[in-house]
This record gives structure tokens, sequence and C-alpha cells, in this order.
């Protein structure tokens, strides 16, 4: 890691990193908590965040054999394991694409769509397979999942089950649809529907009616936008909302209302204030 390089990025940003550096186990992976062992979700984040500075990992190597002594058990595991693997430059066991393809659902999609409510959305499942699918340029037949994405996009423009849209499943429906080849930037009622999530003083929220954004609605919100070829209408409100979500130990939290830094938390903040021009 370049010393002068960290010294020429902005303050907040050293503090950032600061707060990730302080929190690499001895094992080379991370956990946001200190003093807790080390988990795939935050080493992945960690590896992301370094990545996005365009910085080099300490130690990549140690991480990268942490990551491959992983047990990778579910979804949520082989997309932070592949990911971080990736960002690495190291090769992603065959049988962990093998398990991605197990997911696949008859009718489209992968994982489950009855999710609980720790799930971001229905659709998160399949945003993690094909961002694995897509990102190792796995080759195989998307019509189904398309198609069975698209049976979700309600009249509103936006993207949820039983007919309930929220920036989150509409981000991850989008998502998959242009890792799948799908021409998303078409999709004028989408942007719409994101567009009412986007609030004057900055920021999104997860629906329209809503007041409060959360850093995850923000950053699908930009997301879908960037995805689309549109532009923020409120840069700086939204911007200035997410340097306010920074927390004195350099992480960043998920609202105003929720002090706790988090890896992923930091990360989306990092990746809203990339798109906004600000990093």
């Amino acid at each position: 890691m370049n010393r002068k390089d960290i010294d020429d990025l902005p303050r907040w940003v050293q503090h950032s990193l600061q707060y990730i550096l302080a929190r690499r186990n001895t094992d080379f992976g991370y956990n946001f908590c200190q003093g807790v062992s080390s988990g795939a979700q935050d080493t992945y984040y960690a590896l992301a965040i370094f990545d996005l500075l365009d910085i080099q990992a300490p130690d990549k190597e140690g991480t990268i054999r942490w990551l491959r002594k992983f047990r990778v058990e579910n979804i949520f595991s082989y997309y932070y394991v592949a990911g971080g693997l990736t960002i690495g430059g190291a090769k992603v066991a065959n049988s962990l694409v093998s398990k991605v393809f197990e997911l696949e659902r008859p009718q489209g999609g992968f994982g489950e769509i009855d999710v609980g409510v720790e799930a971001l959305s229905e659709f998160e499942a399949t945003y993690m397979a094909t961002e694995i699918l897509r990102e190792l340029k796995v080759n195989f037949n998307p019509d189904m999942t398309i198609e069975w994405l698209l049976k979700h996009m309600n009249p509103n423009g936006g993207f949820g089950a039983k007919g309930h849209s929220n920036i989150i499943s509409t981000f991850h429906a989008l998502t998959s649809l242009r890792n799948l080849g799908y021409p998303v930037d078409e999709l004028e009622a989408t942007v719409e529907y994101t567009r009412s999530c986007e609030k004057k003083n900055g920021g999104f929220t997860a629906v329209p009616e809503v007041s409060l954004p959360y850093i995850e609605d923000v950053y699908s919100g930009v997301s879908i936008l960037d995805l689309t070829n549109q532009k923020c209408l409120y840069p700086e409100p939204t911007r200035d909302l997410i340097l306010n979500l920074q927390n004195n130990n350099g992480g960043f939290r998920r609202s105003v209302e929720l002090g706790l830094s988090t890896f992923q938390d930091t990360y989306l903040a990092m990746r809203i204030l990339r798109s906004l021009q600000y990093v």
C-alpha cells in the first residue's frame, strides 16, 4: 500500500481506510467488529474498498488464502468468496460455480423468492448469482430468468413480488437483467419509479411515500440511474447526506438514526460518492 497515494486521498477517505485497517485480523481476514473472528462478508467489502480506491490491499495473498479456506454454504457466502477472490485476481473454483447453478429455479431465477424479513429483497439471490456468473463470464441460457424477472415489474415501473415495488428490489431486478444481457436502459417506467423515490433534500427512499433515506436505498437509487445512463437530480444534497453518515471511527452508518459503522455501509457510501464524482 503506497503511503503517498493514501496521503493524496480526501481526509474522510483516509479516515475510512484507518477504520478498515484497524479491523484486519491476524489471519488476514476482516470483521467490522474488533476482536471478532473474520467473516467472508467483511473480508469481501474490505477488498472491494481497496479496489474501488485503486489501492493495493495489505497482505493480499494472505487474505486470498483465508477466503479459499472459508466454508461456503449459501448464496451469500458464494457471492462474498467469489467476489473477494475475483478482486484479488485469484481463480474461483468450478465447484463454487456448480453450487450457484444448483440454486437455479425451473421457472427462472435463483434461490427463494418468499424470503424472510432479514433479506434485502426477494431478488437478492438472483442478483448475487447473476453477479457471480457475469463476473466469471459463465455462459448459460438466461431466457427463463429474464422472463421471470420481467413478470415482477409492476405497473408503476418498479419491481417487487405480489405487486409491491421498492427500490432495493428494483435495483436487484434491474442489475440481474443487465447481467443477463437485457437492455435495461429501455425501461423508462423503471426510471420514473426511481425518480419518484428521489428526494430534493438528498438521497432515495425505499418507496415514494417514505421520508427517511437509508444508505442501501440511496445506493440502489444511484445505481439504477447509473445502469440506465441517468444522473442524480440532487447530487449535492445527496453527497452531504452520505458524508453526514460517517462516524468518528471513520466508518459509515446506515442512517442518521442508526449509529453503528459497518464495512458494508462504508463500501456503499464510497460507491455512492464515487458515482457522484466525489471520490
